[in-house]
């Protein structure tokens, strides 16, 4: 099953909602480069389609786009064995090409010389350079906006939002109650990729109310523990904080791992990626030797670990999000149920235990897609959809 996100990401100008006057910006940019800038740095919050935006401008002004993440281009020297060849060759498929660097906000300041090198690059480049970020206003990047055209893309408006999940609820044959549609886009805040991650989940569940009023309980309480790991001054009741959480330890751990590089950077990033590191460590160590008190040392790292790696405490806002691993997970687990299924059935038929279907299913599944076999076990459309795929 493909990621709603992906399958409905937008291709055309027209598909872009609520930010028709930066779709403008950003083409007279390019129709006119070289200008007097040779770069745009492109902010806002996550999911509001920054990366999508360019990908639309390579496909309707057929260039070739050349994608880079600013973690491959941690400093000068990467951005010279990286980023500086691309800036100069000629595209090998088009007659033009976007050079995009995604989250700049990763490249080192000037203590590694990473943001230096990359305006000293950005003056020599003959191709256009678009730099995405969430927070364009970090005092890092301030040598960067004097050097870039500053654009801002703005959180798609609820009606756009409603209007999108109504056509996908209705190109994937699916239905959900407007109160249920209506909640998706409260607890996405803005943020067009969650919306459409929950949409994704819940059209296919049961009892979808259910679950959206417990999974809004848990999404309030993860956010208050994230303010208080990554914003709050370490100490002993940091050991504590995810029993307020009704929420699976595994799953607590992806939100941590999705939001470090929205709060940290330099060197706090780096010692709070080794400390989850050593979180996934002892995780290993319970799992393969069954050493359950070594869950203390996990939560110790997770969460007094995460909160002492920064320098002092933060005020201000920062946009938590929730990770996209969740998704991945759980269409992992969508596909697994329905193996499973079908599996159940193929066994009951030809007399034969669940695990040896399980074990042979890479030659059993070629069988399967026999239309008459599909009839014989009553497969549902998912089932043989899935048949299809595989």
């Amino acid at each position: 099953m493909k990621p709603w996100t992906e399958k409905y990401r937008p291709k055309k100008f027209e598909e872009i909602k609520g930010n028709e006057e930066i779709v403008k910006k950003i083409n007279d940019f390019l129709e006119n480069f070289p200008n007097k800038k040779k770069a745009i740095l492109l902010g806002g919050p996550p999911g509001v389609g920054k990366t999508t935006i360019v990908h639309v401008f390579a496909n309707e002004l057929d260039k070739e786009i050349f994608e880079l993440n600013a973690s491959d281009l941690r400093n000068k020297d990467k951005l010279n064995e990286i980023l500086k060849p691309a800036l100069q060759q000629k595209s090998l498929l088009k007659d033009d090409k976007i050079i995009l660097i995604d989250e700049v906000d990763g490249i080192s300041g000037s203590d590694r010389g990473g943001i230096p090198e990359l305006i000293r690059l950005i003056k020599e480049t003959n191709y256009p350079l678009i730099a995405t970020a969430n927070d364009t206003w970090n005092k890092k990047l301030s040598p960067l906006r004097k050097e870039s055209l500053v654009v801002e893309l703005k959180n798609s408006k609820e009606k756009d939002t409603r209007d999108l999940l109504i056509n996908i609820l209705k190109e994937e044959n699916k239905f959900l109650k407007m109160e249920i549609l209506n909640q998706i886009i409260e607890n996405a805040k803005g943020d067009l990729r969650a919306a459409i991650n929950d949409l994704q989940i819940l059209s296919h569940l049961e009892k979808p109310e259910e679950s959206i009023v417990d999974e809004r309980n848990k999404e309030e309480s993860i956010f208050n523990v994230l303010k208080e790991v990554f914003q709050e001054k370490a100490d002993n009741k940091m050991l504590g904080l995810f029993d307020k959480v009704g929420m699976p330890f595994d799953e607590i751990i992806l939100w941590i791992e999705e939001n470090i590089p929205n709060v940290y950077s330099g060197e706090e990033l780096v010692k709070a990626y080794q400390r989850l590191a050593k979180v996934d460590l002892f995780k290993g160590r319970i799992y393969k030797q069954q050493y359950w008190r070594f869950m203390v040392y996990e939560n110790i790292f997770l969460s007094y670990g995460i909160s002492a790696s920064k320098q002092e405490a933060k005020s201000g806002f920062f946009r938590y999000q929730k990770p996209e691993r969740i998704l991945k997970i759980w269409l992992n687990n969508q596909k697994t149920a329905k193996r499973k299924t079908i599996a159940e059935k193929y066994a009951k038929m030809v007399h034969v235990g669940i695990k040896r279907v399980m074990y042979e299913w890479p030659e059993i599944k070629n069988i399967l897609k026999n239309p008459l076999i599909q009839k014989e076990l009553k497969l549902d459309e998912d089932e043989i959809s899935y048949l299809k795929r595989s």
